[in-house]
């Protein structure tokens, strides 16, 4: 029997990938086989899962973080000349910030730097994840960094993110998260518009162009970003199809089931490439419109330990399951 092991992180507690080894521990415990295959959509640990997948080069750096202060940061760089970046290595709103958190001076040219990086570098393909931004700049500083830097040297780039706002909805979507004001939103808004105006062409309307602050839709508009749903880029990148071809079981996670997991999140993507493959779930908490029926058994673990009883307690019970057919033919010959 083999169990593929799909988790998301448990956002600011575990990784995809402790998640993925401790649930996967527990399954082997009880004999099975399982195969490890931590995942992203676009936002936290993205860059790290598509480098590990890859065997990717870790490429670190100094660059600059939302407010012009030094920072240090890394990312991915495969032989074949694809970069792989976290938008929020760079630009991110846990990044520290010696001189206060202003949402309105909060720019994305430090992530701009990191590109120029990789194309310095060799890289043809800038993919960036587009998740946990403090931005809300329209992309205008990373355009102004690869400006700054001799321009794209005819690399593409692809822009991930899970998100379908469009660019001047923005800051109205996300600009509380980050700290902006009411007046601050406005006024961030209003700049969103004006920068629309200014680019080869208009962001405006179009879906997904306004994932981490217009960050997608700036680069859309400007240097011709392809914008692509994080989910399906990464499950294409690391082959889940001919992964689940062969599996018996899925076991997805994520750090909170709820009504929203199943709409557009990476396990309903998950889910809907699954076909009839059982599909249980670990999370570490649920809400209680989480929709439970939509898999064979939903367990709750909130540390590795438990993560890995649940793995054992999913293992048991799968391999209980599938027997109970042939019992049952058993019983009435």
């Amino acid at each position: 029997m083999k169990i593929l092991v799909v988790p998301d992180s448990f956002k600011g507690t575990f990784t995809a990938a402790e998640v993925a080894a401790a649930i996967a521990g527990g399954i082997r415990s009880t004999g099975a086989s399982a195969e490890e295959m931590p995942v992203a959509d676009g936002g936290e640990g993205t860059e790290e899962i598509l480098g590990a997948a890859l065997g990717a080069q870790r490429i670190f750096v100094s660059t600059v973080g939302p407010w012009r202060d030094p920072v240090s940061a890394s990312y991915s760089l495969t032989s074949g000349g694809t970069a792989y970046i976290n938008l929020a290595a760079a630009s991110g709103i846990t990044l520290s910030a010696p001189g206060g958190r202003n949402p309105i001076t909060a720019d994305t040219y430090g992530t701009g730097l990191l590109m120029v990086d990789a194309i310095s570098r060799g890289a043809k393909q800038v993919v960036v994840a587009a998740g946990g931004s403090a931005t809300t700049d329209g992309g205008a500083g990373a355009c102004a960094a690869i400006a700054d830097h001799g321009g794209l040297r005819d690399a593409q780039i692809t822009v991930l993110s899970d998100v379908t706002t469009p660019f001047e909805d923005a800051a109205v979507v996300f600009g509380p998260q980050k700290g902006a004001t009411q007046h601050e939103i406005t006024l961030l808004t209003e700049r969103l518009h004006t920068i629309a105006a200014t680019l080869p062409k208009d962001p405006r309307g179009v879906p997904a162009t306004g994932a981490a602050g217009g960050f997608s839709g700036g680069l859309w508009a400007q240097y011709d970003a392809q914008l692509r749903s994080g989910a399906d880029y990464v499950l294409d990148t690391i082959d889940f199809e001919a992964a689940i071809s062969d599996a018996d079981a899925v076991v997805v996670g994520e750090g909170r089931l709820d009504s929203q997991t199943l709409q557009g999140k990476i396990i309903s993507v998950i889910m809907a490439r699954g076909g009839s493959v059982p599909i249980y779930a670990v999370v570490g908490s649920l809400t209680e419109d989480a929709p439970l029926d939509a898999f064979a058994q939903v367990l709750i673990a909130t540390d590795e330990t438990r993560m890995r009883a649940a793995g054992a307690q999913i293992a048991r019970a799968h391999a209980q399951a599938t027997a109970l057919p042939s019992d049952a033919k058993a019983s009435n010959r």
